[in-house]
Protein backbone atom coordinates (compact mmCIF):
# COMPACT_ATOMS: atom_id res chain seq x y z
CA UNK A 1 0.00 0.00 0.00
CA UNK A 2 1.09 3.13 -0.70
CA UNK A 3 1.15 5.59 2.18
CA UNK A 4 2.21 9.13 2.20
CA UNK A 5 5.05 9.89 4.79
CA UNK A 6 2.69 11.75 6.86
CA UNK A 7 0.50 8.58 6.81
CA UNK A 8 3.72 6.40 7.95
CA UNK A 9 4.39 9.00 10.74
CA UNK A 10 0.95 8.72 12.39
CA UNK A 11 0.95 5.03 11.84
CA UNK A 12 4.52 4.73 13.35
CA UNK A 13 3.55 6.62 16.73
CA UNK A 14 0.21 4.79 16.93
CA UNK A 15 1.53 1.56 16.67
CA UNK A 16 3.70 2.28 19.95
CA UNK A 17 0.70 4.25 21.70
CA UNK A 18 -2.53 2.56 20.11
CA UNK A 19 -4.64 5.43 20.95
CA UNK A 20 -4.23 9.12 21.41
CA UNK A 21 -5.72 11.62 20.81
CA UNK A 22 -4.98 14.83 18.21
CA UNK A 23 -3.11 17.01 20.87
CA UNK A 24 -1.21 14.61 21.37
CA UNK A 25 -0.31 13.30 18.05
CA UNK A 26 0.31 17.08 17.40
CA UNK A 27 3.14 17.27 19.82
CA UNK A 28 4.77 14.38 18.70
CA UNK A 29 4.51 15.34 14.83
CA UNK A 30 5.48 18.88 15.37
CA UNK A 31 2.39 19.80 13.63
CA UNK A 32 -1.07 21.57 14.01
CA UNK A 33 -4.07 19.28 15.58
CA UNK A 34 -5.87 20.43 12.52
CA UNK A 35 -3.14 18.65 9.89
CA UNK A 36 -2.67 16.03 12.35
CA UNK A 37 -6.71 15.44 12.24
CA UNK A 38 -6.50 15.72 8.04
CA UNK A 39 -4.13 13.16 8.13
CA UNK A 40 -5.49 10.82 10.59
CA UNK A 41 -8.38 10.70 8.46
CA UNK A 42 -6.60 9.89 4.89
CA UNK A 43 -5.32 6.63 7.14
CA UNK A 44 -9.11 5.87 8.02
CA UNK A 45 -9.87 6.07 4.51
CA UNK A 46 -7.72 2.88 4.08
CA UNK A 47 -8.91 1.22 7.19
CA UNK A 48 -5.74 1.60 9.44
CA UNK A 49 -7.17 3.79 12.06
CA UNK A 50 -10.18 4.85 13.73
CA UNK A 51 -11.41 8.45 14.15
CA UNK A 52 -13.89 9.42 17.60
CA UNK A 53 -15.58 12.89 17.99
CA UNK A 54 -15.63 13.77 20.77
CA UNK A 55 -17.29 17.04 22.22
CA UNK A 56 -17.30 18.89 25.35
CA UNK A 57 -20.16 21.43 26.04
CA UNK A 58 -19.14 24.05 28.63
CA UNK A 59 -21.07 27.17 30.42
CA UNK A 60 -19.48 30.17 30.65
CA UNK A 61 -21.43 33.32 31.88
CA UNK A 62 -21.64 36.15 29.98
CA UNK A 63 -20.87 40.03 31.41
CA UNK A 64 -24.49 40.12 32.42
CA UNK A 65 -24.17 36.76 33.95
CA UNK A 66 -20.89 37.55 36.00
CA UNK A 67 -22.97 40.75 37.09
CA UNK A 68 -26.30 38.80 38.54
CA UNK A 69 -23.83 36.21 40.19
CA UNK A 70 -22.83 38.51 42.15
CA UNK A 71 -25.35 40.68 42.98
CA UNK A 72 -28.45 38.57 42.25
CA UNK A 73 -30.68 38.01 39.52
CA UNK A 74 -32.80 41.27 38.95
CA UNK A 75 -35.94 39.66 40.67
CA UNK A 76 -34.03 38.52 43.69
CA UNK A 77 -32.81 42.08 43.86
CA UNK A 78 -36.14 43.43 44.14
CA UNK A 79 -38.12 40.78 46.47
CA UNK A 80 -35.68 41.57 48.72
CA UNK A 81 -36.21 45.38 48.74
CA UNK A 82 -39.99 44.35 48.99
CA UNK A 83 -41.22 44.99 52.85
CA UNK A 84 -45.03 44.17 53.52
CA UNK A 85 -47.58 44.72 50.90
CA UNK A 86 -46.31 47.68 48.45
CA UNK A 87 -48.01 49.83 46.00
CA UNK A 88 -46.98 48.71 42.54
CA UNK A 89 -46.54 52.24 41.77
CA UNK A 90 -43.42 52.21 44.44
CA UNK A 91 -42.64 48.47 43.36
CA UNK A 92 -41.93 50.26 39.35
CA UNK A 93 -39.14 53.06 40.70
CA UNK A 94 -36.87 50.30 41.60
CA UNK A 95 -34.02 50.29 38.41
CA UNK A 96 -34.75 46.65 37.92
CA UNK A 97 -37.86 46.60 38.08
CA UNK A 98 -38.72 46.38 34.31
CA UNK A 99 -36.54 43.39 33.87
CA UNK A 100 -37.74 41.59 37.60
CA UNK A 101 -41.39 42.28 37.62
CA UNK A 102 -42.76 39.50 34.80
CA UNK A 103 -40.00 37.18 36.45
CA UNK A 104 -41.54 37.70 39.83
CA UNK A 105 -44.58 37.03 38.92
CA UNK A 106 -43.78 34.00 36.21
CA UNK A 107 -41.94 32.48 39.24
CA UNK A 108 -45.06 33.20 41.52
CA UNK A 109 -42.69 34.75 43.79
CA UNK A 110 -45.51 38.04 44.50
CA UNK A 111 -49.13 38.60 43.35
CA UNK A 112 -50.63 41.56 42.71
CA UNK A 113 -53.95 42.32 43.78
CA UNK A 114 -55.49 45.67 42.61
CA UNK A 115 -52.39 47.47 42.80
CA UNK A 116 -50.66 45.73 45.74
CA UNK A 117 -48.06 44.01 45.66
CA UNK A 118 -47.60 40.64 48.41
CA UNK A 119 -44.76 38.72 48.55
CA UNK A 120 -44.99 34.95 48.94
CA UNK A 121 -43.07 33.29 51.67
CA UNK A 122 -40.54 30.51 51.63
CA UNK A 123 -39.07 31.65 48.15
CA UNK A 124 -35.94 29.57 47.70
CA UNK A 125 -33.24 29.09 45.50
CA UNK A 126 -34.18 28.25 42.29
CA UNK A 127 -32.54 26.38 39.60
CA UNK A 128 -31.49 29.16 37.18
CA UNK A 129 -30.17 30.79 40.77
CA UNK A 130 -28.16 27.66 41.38
CA UNK A 131 -26.52 27.48 37.89
CA UNK A 132 -25.39 30.84 38.34
CA UNK A 133 -23.07 30.17 40.89
CA UNK A 134 -21.94 26.88 39.31
CA UNK A 135 -23.09 26.76 35.67
CA UNK A 136 -23.10 22.97 34.44
CA UNK A 137 -24.30 22.66 30.49
CA UNK A 138 -27.43 20.48 30.52
CA UNK A 139 -28.66 21.24 33.68
CA UNK A 140 -32.12 23.13 33.50
CA UNK A 141 -30.82 25.86 35.34
CA UNK A 142 -28.05 26.42 32.63
CA UNK A 143 -30.82 26.26 29.53
CA UNK A 144 -32.55 28.74 31.59
CA UNK A 145 -29.33 31.41 31.80
CA UNK A 146 -28.66 30.80 27.88
CA UNK A 147 -32.55 31.30 27.31
CA UNK A 148 -32.41 35.08 29.15
CA UNK A 149 -28.66 35.36 27.46
CA UNK A 150 -26.68 35.47 30.80
CA UNK A 151 -24.79 32.57 29.90
CA UNK A 152 -23.44 31.06 26.44
CA UNK A 153 -22.85 26.79 25.78
CA UNK A 154 -19.06 26.53 24.12
CA UNK A 155 -17.86 23.37 22.37
CA UNK A 156 -14.41 21.77 22.53
CA UNK A 157 -14.17 19.26 19.80
CA UNK A 158 -11.23 16.49 20.62
CA UNK A 159 -10.53 13.78 18.34
CA UNK A 160 -9.37 10.25 19.51
CA UNK A 161 -7.26 8.67 16.93
CA UNK A 162 -6.59 4.98 17.40
CA UNK A 163 -4.68 2.14 14.77
CA UNK A 164 -7.08 -0.76 13.82
CA UNK A 165 -5.35 -4.26 12.90
CA UNK A 166 -5.08 -3.41 9.37
CA UNK A 167 -2.86 -0.53 10.66
CA UNK A 168 -0.74 -2.54 12.97
CA UNK A 169 -0.53 -4.92 10.56
CA UNK A 170 1.03 -2.40 7.89
CA UNK A 171 3.60 -0.94 10.25
CA UNK A 172 4.69 -4.28 11.57
CA UNK A 173 6.83 -3.68 7.80
CA UNK A 174 9.73 -1.39 7.32
CA UNK A 175 8.12 1.71 7.22
CA UNK A 176 10.69 4.09 5.33
CA UNK A 177 10.17 7.53 7.14
CA UNK A 178 12.77 9.59 4.73
CA UNK A 179 11.31 13.03 4.25
CA UNK A 180 9.83 12.52 0.52
CA UNK A 181 11.01 14.29 -2.21
CA UNK A 182 8.36 16.70 -3.97
CA UNK A 183 10.31 18.81 -6.08
CA UNK A 184 13.23 17.16 -8.67
CA UNK A 185 16.07 19.50 -9.88
CA UNK A 186 17.51 19.15 -13.40
CA UNK A 187 20.74 17.51 -11.68
CA UNK A 188 19.32 15.18 -10.07
CA UNK A 189 17.25 14.36 -13.45
CA UNK A 190 20.25 14.41 -15.46
CA UNK A 191 22.87 12.03 -13.25
CA UNK A 192 19.94 9.49 -12.70
CA UNK A 193 19.61 10.33 -9.05
CA UNK A 194 15.71 10.69 -9.16
CA UNK A 195 15.65 6.86 -9.43
CA UNK A 196 16.52 6.48 -5.99
CA UNK A 197 15.21 9.48 -4.24
CA UNK A 198 11.67 8.68 -1.86
CA UNK A 199 9.00 10.72 -4.56
CA UNK A 200 6.04 12.00 -3.55
CA UNK A 201 3.21 10.04 -4.46
CA UNK A 202 0.33 11.99 -5.69
CA UNK A 203 -3.13 10.32 -5.84
CA UNK A 204 -4.76 12.29 -9.30
CA UNK A 205 -8.23 11.27 -8.10
CA UNK A 206 -8.42 13.62 -5.44
CA UNK A 207 -9.98 16.58 -6.07
CA UNK A 208 -8.15 19.69 -4.85
CA UNK A 209 -9.63 22.71 -2.49
CA UNK A 210 -11.88 24.72 -4.69
CA UNK A 211 -10.75 28.41 -5.12
CA UNK A 212 -13.26 30.51 -5.90
CA UNK A 213 -11.67 33.57 -7.98
CA UNK A 214 -13.21 37.33 -8.38
CA UNK A 215 -16.28 37.44 -10.62
CA UNK A 216 -19.16 39.65 -11.78
CA UNK A 217 -22.73 39.10 -10.28
CA UNK A 218 -24.24 37.03 -12.43
CA UNK A 219 -26.89 39.46 -13.20
CA UNK A 220 -24.45 41.92 -14.32
CA UNK A 221 -22.85 39.62 -16.50
CA UNK A 222 -26.09 39.10 -18.21
CA UNK A 223 -26.39 43.18 -18.78
CA UNK A 224 -23.19 43.78 -20.08
CA UNK A 225 -24.29 40.94 -23.12
CA UNK A 226 -26.94 42.70 -23.44
CA UNK A 227 -24.74 46.24 -23.71
CA UNK A 228 -22.41 44.43 -26.16
CA UNK A 229 -25.09 43.02 -27.99
CA UNK A 230 -26.53 46.66 -28.72
CA UNK A 231 -23.18 48.40 -29.14
CA UNK A 232 -22.79 45.71 -31.94
CA UNK A 233 -26.09 46.44 -33.85
CA UNK A 234 -24.96 50.07 -33.89
CA UNK A 235 -26.39 51.80 -30.82
CA UNK A 236 -25.30 54.33 -28.26
CA UNK A 237 -25.51 54.53 -24.73
CA UNK A 238 -27.00 57.27 -22.80
CA UNK A 239 -27.43 57.96 -19.15
CA UNK A 240 -29.48 60.70 -16.78
CA UNK A 241 -29.77 61.03 -12.50
CA UNK A 242 -31.67 59.16 -10.75
CA UNK A 243 -33.96 61.97 -9.44
CA UNK A 244 -36.02 63.54 -12.09
CA UNK A 245 -38.62 66.34 -12.15
CA UNK A 246 -42.66 65.30 -12.99
CA UNK A 247 -42.13 67.65 -16.28
CA UNK A 248 -39.51 64.91 -17.50
CA UNK A 249 -40.76 61.78 -15.82
CA UNK A 250 -44.83 62.23 -17.26
CA UNK A 251 -45.51 66.07 -18.52
CA UNK A 252 -43.23 65.31 -21.76
CA UNK A 253 -44.50 61.91 -22.18
CA UNK A 254 -47.58 63.11 -22.77
CA UNK A 255 -49.23 61.56 -19.17
CA UNK A 256 -51.85 64.00 -17.93
CA UNK A 257 -50.96 65.22 -14.43
CA UNK A 258 -54.37 63.78 -12.95
CA UNK A 259 -52.87 60.40 -14.42
CA UNK A 260 -53.17 57.48 -11.74
CA UNK A 261 -49.28 56.85 -12.63
CA UNK A 262 -48.43 59.60 -10.11
CA UNK A 263 -50.23 58.54 -7.38
CA UNK A 264 -48.56 57.86 -4.04
CA UNK A 265 -49.04 54.02 -4.63
CA UNK A 266 -46.85 54.16 -7.94
CA UNK A 267 -44.50 56.97 -7.62
CA UNK A 268 -41.94 57.57 -4.92
CA UNK A 269 -42.68 61.21 -5.05
CA UNK A 270 -39.74 63.55 -3.46
CA UNK A 271 -40.13 67.49 -1.77
CA UNK A 272 -37.52 68.33 -4.00
CA UNK A 273 -38.20 70.52 -7.16
CA UNK A 274 -36.14 71.03 -10.16
CA UNK A 275 -36.52 74.08 -12.72
CA UNK A 276 -38.17 73.56 -16.01
CA UNK A 277 -36.14 73.64 -19.10
CA UNK A 278 -36.61 75.82 -21.81
CA UNK A 279 -39.43 75.44 -24.39
CA UNK A 280 -41.59 73.90 -21.61
CA UNK A 281 -44.52 76.61 -22.59
CA UNK A 282 -44.75 73.66 -25.83
CA UNK A 283 -45.31 70.54 -23.56
CA UNK A 284 -48.35 72.76 -22.04
CA UNK A 285 -49.62 73.88 -25.05
CA UNK A 286 -49.69 69.98 -26.20
CA UNK A 287 -51.37 69.15 -22.67
CA UNK A 288 -54.19 71.67 -23.23
CA UNK A 289 -54.63 72.53 -27.13
CA UNK A 290 -52.69 69.94 -28.48
CA UNK A 291 -50.53 72.83 -29.96
CA UNK A 292 -49.86 72.13 -33.81
CA UNK A 293 -50.15 68.09 -33.71
CA UNK A 294 -53.48 68.00 -34.64
CA UNK A 295 -54.24 66.21 -31.66
CA UNK A 296 -57.21 68.12 -29.12
CA UNK A 297 -55.18 68.01 -26.45
CA UNK A 298 -56.23 66.60 -22.84
CA UNK A 299 -58.07 70.01 -22.09
CA UNK A 300 -58.42 71.25 -18.37
CA UNK A 301 -55.62 72.79 -16.97
CA UNK A 302 -51.73 72.28 -16.73
CA UNK A 303 -50.26 73.28 -13.55
CA UNK A 304 -46.29 74.22 -13.57
CA UNK A 305 -45.63 73.67 -10.11
CA UNK A 306 -46.75 70.16 -10.44
CA UNK A 307 -44.11 69.31 -13.19
CA UNK A 308 -41.55 71.00 -11.21
CA UNK A 309 -41.75 68.75 -8.50
CA UNK A 310 -39.41 65.38 -8.18
CA UNK A 311 -40.00 61.75 -7.94
CA UNK A 312 -37.82 59.15 -8.16
CA UNK A 313 -38.23 57.66 -12.05
CA UNK A 314 -40.18 55.36 -12.83
CA UNK A 315 -38.76 54.62 -16.14
CA UNK A 316 -36.10 55.52 -18.21
CA UNK A 317 -38.42 56.67 -20.78
CA UNK A 318 -38.16 59.77 -19.12
CA UNK A 319 -34.04 59.88 -20.44
CA UNK A 320 -34.73 59.01 -23.51
CA UNK A 321 -36.91 61.86 -24.15
CA UNK A 322 -33.89 64.13 -22.84
CA UNK A 323 -31.63 62.50 -25.15
CA UNK A 324 -33.62 62.92 -28.20
CA UNK A 325 -34.63 66.71 -26.90
CA UNK A 326 -30.70 67.32 -27.38
CA UNK A 327 -30.50 65.22 -30.38
CA UNK A 328 -33.50 65.97 -32.90
CA UNK A 329 -31.39 65.65 -36.13
CA UNK A 330 -31.76 62.05 -37.39
CA UNK A 331 -30.78 59.41 -37.35
CA UNK A 332 -30.46 58.06 -33.95
CA UNK A 333 -30.10 54.78 -32.40
CA UNK A 334 -29.33 54.65 -28.58
CA UNK A 335 -30.19 52.68 -25.38
CA UNK A 336 -29.98 52.95 -21.71
CA UNK A 337 -29.81 49.99 -19.30
CA UNK A 338 -30.69 51.89 -15.68
CA UNK A 339 -32.37 51.07 -12.33
CA UNK A 340 -36.00 52.47 -11.99
CA UNK A 341 -38.37 52.83 -8.99
CA UNK A 342 -42.16 52.23 -8.17
CA UNK A 343 -43.93 51.33 -5.64
CA UNK A 344 -44.74 47.80 -6.09
CA UNK A 345 -46.06 45.15 -4.03
CA UNK A 346 -42.76 42.48 -3.09
CA UNK A 347 -43.57 39.39 -5.00
CA UNK A 348 -41.39 36.40 -7.22
CA UNK A 349 -41.71 39.05 -10.24
CA UNK A 350 -42.26 42.30 -8.98
CA UNK A 351 -39.94 44.36 -7.07
CA UNK A 352 -39.61 48.14 -6.06
CA UNK A 353 -36.47 48.93 -7.86
CA UNK A 354 -35.21 47.26 -10.83
CA UNK A 355 -33.24 47.37 -14.34
CA UNK A 356 -34.98 48.40 -17.22
CA UNK A 357 -33.62 48.60 -20.98
CA UNK A 358 -35.16 51.87 -22.65
CA UNK A 359 -34.37 52.31 -26.10
CA UNK A 360 -35.29 54.48 -29.40
CA UNK A 361 -34.67 54.23 -33.05
CA UNK A 362 -35.18 57.61 -35.16
CA UNK A 363 -35.06 58.34 -38.93
CA UNK A 364 -37.10 58.87 -42.17
CA UNK A 365 -39.47 56.02 -43.34
CA UNK A 366 -39.33 54.16 -40.19
CA UNK A 367 -42.27 51.76 -39.76
CA UNK A 368 -44.13 50.05 -36.67
CA UNK A 369 -42.69 46.53 -38.74
CA UNK A 370 -39.24 48.02 -38.26
CA UNK A 371 -40.12 47.76 -34.56
CA UNK A 372 -41.22 44.18 -34.84
CA UNK A 373 -38.22 43.48 -36.53
CA UNK A 374 -35.80 44.44 -34.07
CA UNK A 375 -37.61 42.48 -31.35
CA UNK A 376 -37.39 39.31 -33.23
CA UNK A 377 -33.63 39.53 -34.11
CA UNK A 378 -32.64 41.17 -30.49
CA UNK A 379 -34.37 38.74 -28.59
CA UNK A 380 -33.37 35.61 -30.85
CA UNK A 381 -29.79 37.30 -30.09
CA UNK A 382 -30.17 36.96 -26.15
CA UNK A 383 -31.19 33.14 -26.20
CA UNK A 384 -35.30 33.36 -26.57
CA UNK A 385 -36.44 31.57 -30.40
CA UNK A 386 -40.01 32.10 -30.25
CA UNK A 387 -41.62 35.58 -29.72
CA UNK A 388 -45.31 37.17 -30.06
CA UNK A 389 -46.56 40.40 -30.09
CA UNK A 390 -49.56 41.45 -28.20
CA UNK A 391 -51.39 45.38 -28.51
CA UNK A 392 -51.17 47.26 -25.97
CA UNK A 393 -51.44 51.12 -24.86
CA UNK A 394 -49.12 53.55 -23.63
CA UNK A 395 -49.80 57.58 -22.96
CA UNK A 396 -46.77 58.12 -24.99
CA UNK A 397 -47.05 55.67 -27.92
CA UNK A 398 -49.22 54.87 -31.02
CA UNK A 399 -49.24 51.89 -31.94
CA UNK A 400 -48.01 50.30 -29.04
CA UNK A 401 -47.60 46.66 -28.63
CA UNK A 402 -46.66 44.52 -25.55
CA UNK A 403 -43.31 41.67 -27.12
CA UNK A 404 -43.85 38.44 -25.18
CA UNK A 405 -41.45 35.35 -25.35
CA UNK A 406 -41.97 31.65 -24.68
CA UNK A 407 -40.12 29.98 -21.73
CA UNK A 408 -40.68 25.94 -20.78
CA UNK A 409 -42.23 25.52 -17.36
CA UNK A 410 -43.77 29.07 -17.35
CA UNK A 411 -44.99 30.11 -20.93
CA UNK A 412 -45.56 33.15 -22.43
CA UNK A 413 -43.80 35.45 -20.82
CA UNK A 414 -44.78 39.84 -21.47
CA UNK A 415 -40.97 41.49 -21.08
CA UNK A 416 -42.12 45.39 -21.30
CA UNK A 417 -43.86 47.63 -23.72
CA UNK A 418 -42.74 48.96 -26.92
CA UNK A 419 -44.34 51.53 -29.75
CA UNK A 420 -44.03 54.51 -32.06
CA UNK A 421 -43.50 57.66 -30.02
CA UNK A 422 -46.56 60.35 -30.91
CA UNK A 423 -46.47 63.34 -32.34
CA UNK A 424 -47.71 64.77 -28.96
CA UNK A 425 -44.36 63.53 -27.69
CA UNK A 426 -41.63 64.41 -30.41
CA UNK A 427 -43.54 67.50 -31.93
CA UNK A 428 -42.19 69.63 -29.37
CA UNK A 429 -38.73 69.26 -30.00
CA UNK A 430 -38.71 69.50 -32.95
CA UNK A 431 -38.58 66.39 -34.89
CA UNK A 432 -40.59 65.84 -37.22
CA UNK A 433 -40.08 61.67 -37.94
CA UNK A 434 -40.69 58.30 -36.45
CA UNK A 435 -39.37 57.27 -33.79
CA UNK A 436 -39.60 53.89 -32.43
CA UNK A 437 -39.45 53.44 -28.34
CA UNK A 438 -39.47 50.57 -25.82
CA UNK A 439 -38.57 49.77 -22.51
CA UNK A 440 -38.12 46.15 -20.91
CA UNK A 441 -37.35 44.75 -17.65
CA UNK A 442 -34.02 43.42 -18.32
CA UNK A 443 -34.27 41.87 -14.48
CA UNK A 444 -36.92 39.85 -15.96
CA UNK A 445 -34.80 38.83 -18.27
CA UNK A 446 -31.81 38.09 -16.46
CA UNK A 447 -34.29 36.07 -14.13
CA UNK A 448 -35.23 33.63 -17.36
CA UNK A 449 -31.94 33.62 -18.60
CA UNK A 450 -30.66 31.93 -14.95
CA UNK A 451 -33.57 29.69 -14.95
CA UNK A 452 -35.04 31.52 -11.68
CA UNK A 453 -38.63 31.68 -10.48
CA UNK A 454 -38.06 34.61 -7.81
CA UNK A 455 -36.51 38.49 -9.28
CA UNK A 456 -35.57 38.37 -5.78
CA UNK A 457 -32.68 36.38 -6.07
CA UNK A 458 -30.82 38.60 -8.17
CA UNK A 459 -30.54 41.25 -5.52
CA UNK A 460 -29.85 38.70 -2.24
CA UNK A 461 -26.52 38.29 -0.78
CA UNK A 462 -26.24 34.98 -1.47
CA UNK A 463 -22.47 34.15 -2.02
CA UNK A 464 -22.77 30.10 -2.53
CA UNK A 465 -25.41 30.84 -5.63
CA UNK A 466 -23.07 33.52 -6.97
CA UNK A 467 -20.13 30.92 -6.78
CA UNK A 468 -22.16 28.46 -8.03
CA UNK A 469 -24.07 30.49 -11.02
CA UNK A 470 -22.20 29.53 -14.56
CA UNK A 471 -19.65 32.21 -15.54
CA UNK A 472 -20.98 33.98 -18.79
CA UNK A 473 -18.43 35.39 -21.44
CA UNK A 474 -19.16 38.29 -23.25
Amino acid sequence: MDLTINEKRVLAILTELRSADAATLSTRLDASVDTVVQWAHLCADRGLVTLERCVIETAVLTDEGKRYAAFGLPERQVFASIHGPTPMDELTKHPLSKIAIGWLRKKKWITIDKGVVTVSVNVLEGEDELALKNPVAGTVGCQELVKRGLAKITETVSWIVSVTPAGVEIAAADLDLREEIGIISREQILSGEWKNLPLRRYNVDTLPKRIYGGRLHPNQQILDEIRALLFEMGFTEFYGSIVQNAFWNFDSLYQPQDHPAREMQDTFHLSEEIDLPDGWEKICDVHITGGNTGSTGWGGEWSPEIARKCVLRTHSTSLSIQYLAKNPIPPLKAFSISRVYRRETIDPTHLPEFEQLEGIVMDEGLTFGHLLGFFKEFFGRIGFESIRFRPGYFPYTEPSVEPEVWVDGLGWVELGGAGVFRKEVTAPWGIDCSVLAWGLGVSRVSMLRMGLKDLRQLYRSDIEWIRSSPVRRV
